[in-house]
């Protein structure tokens, strides 16, 4: 696809970042640094004008401690921008709505080129209807809080950023950036995004998605319910042979019956959450040992490390040695010898 930069009937750009008293500094400084470098490369009148709007009065204390003086208050900022975009921060999941914000950003979301969230900013669109219906993305840690709270949105919480029409939502905190970089190439083209990913010295598109950032999959029972000790033999028999027939044993009763009450209260079914439990496992075996790909495999369950490999792409969107290399203590620590 041949790109045309920055087709805006303004010579230059308006990017507009609304924050709030609370708001996660990174989520601010994330975008606007991609937005800024990106001005090293385009010429004067393809700049982008860069601006943030505050939702409170006075400076914006951030949930860091760090403050932040916004350009204006948003009462005060009816201009049209090109991309609104709305950061997030641990306040949000809780707030009360806004009646007069909720109104600023339908309006502005109306009028803007394209606009979306960083973050669990998706609280702020969702709670103004700007994600009736639509596919969106948030922080893994809110997912479930924000799919609780507004049901019709079309939650995916794996993707690392996402993009419905005009609308582009992201995962949390640094996958602002990632969002930030792909609008930059839909505007001036990937050559332009990559320089500033290199100048910013982060990846151009990280691998996997956002699962893999998270603390482990695998949901508990209460350790004394028919499925919580159902649970606890998994977890020490990883290695074992594990059926339906020989967990529905352990508790005395029905394999029919056992699948159903598993499913009902572990909202799984006993596969899922073996295979959840086997990817956990190799997870910690793979952070904090060197041990073989192949003996990891083995002792959690596996058939062997090719079958690991397509296990952890199906739950983490990245094989297991992508992911030791990323998060093992050895990688997190290499030596400065």
């Amino acid at each position: 696809m041949r790109h045309h930069p920055l087709e805006y009937p303004r010579i230059m750009p308006t990017v507009s970042l609304l924050a709030f008293p609370g708001v996660q500094s990174l989520d601010v400084s994330g975008p606007l640094d991609v937005f800024a470098e990106a001005n090293r490369f385009l010429l004067p009148q393809q700049h982008y004008r860069l601006q943030v709007i505050g939702a409170g009065d006075g400076p914006l204390i951030c949930s860091n401690g760090m403050q932040l003086t916004a350009h204006r208050h948003f009462t005060h900022s009816d201009e049209a921008c090109d991309l609104l975009l709305v950061a997030g921060g641990p306040v949000l999941v809780k707030q009360a709505p806004d009646a007069a914000l909720g109104a600023w950003l339908r309006q502005q979301a109306q009028q803007a080129k394209r606009f979306g969230s960083i973050c669990n900013g998706a609280f702020l669109l969702a709670r103004a209807g700007l994600l009736d219906g639509t596919r969106a993305t948030t922080h893994w840690d809110d997912a479930a809080a924000l799919a609780q709270q507004f049901p019709q949105i079309r939650l995916e919480p794996d993707r690392i950023w996402l993009r419905d029409g005009k609308l582009y939502t992201s995962a949390g905190v640094t996958a602002g950036i990632d969002l930030s970089l792909a609008l930059l190439a839909e505007d001036a083209g990937p050559e332009v995004a990559l320089n500033v990913a290199k100048r910013l010295v982060v990846f151009m598109q990280r691998s996997g998605g956002q699962s893999q950032f998270s603390p482990y999959l695998t949901p508990y029972a209460e350790e004394d319910s028919l499925v919580g000790r159902v649970q606890q033999y998994v977890l020490a028999h990883l290695g074992d042979k594990l059926t339906v027939e020989k967990l529905a044993g352990l508790v005395a009763t029905s394999p029919r019956n056992f699948a159903r009450v598993f499913a009902r209260d572990a909202r799984m079914t006993p596969a899922e959450f073996i295979e959840l439990a086997r990817v956990d496992a190799a997870r910690a075996m793979l952070e904090r040992s060197a041990l073989p790909l192949k003996s990891i495999a083995i002792d959690c369950g596996f058939r062997d490390a090719g079958h690991m490999r397509q296990v952890f792409q199906k739950r983490l969107g990245t094989g297991a040695q992508q992911y030791r290399d990323s998060f093992s203590a050895s990688a997190r620590h290499p030596s400065n010898e």
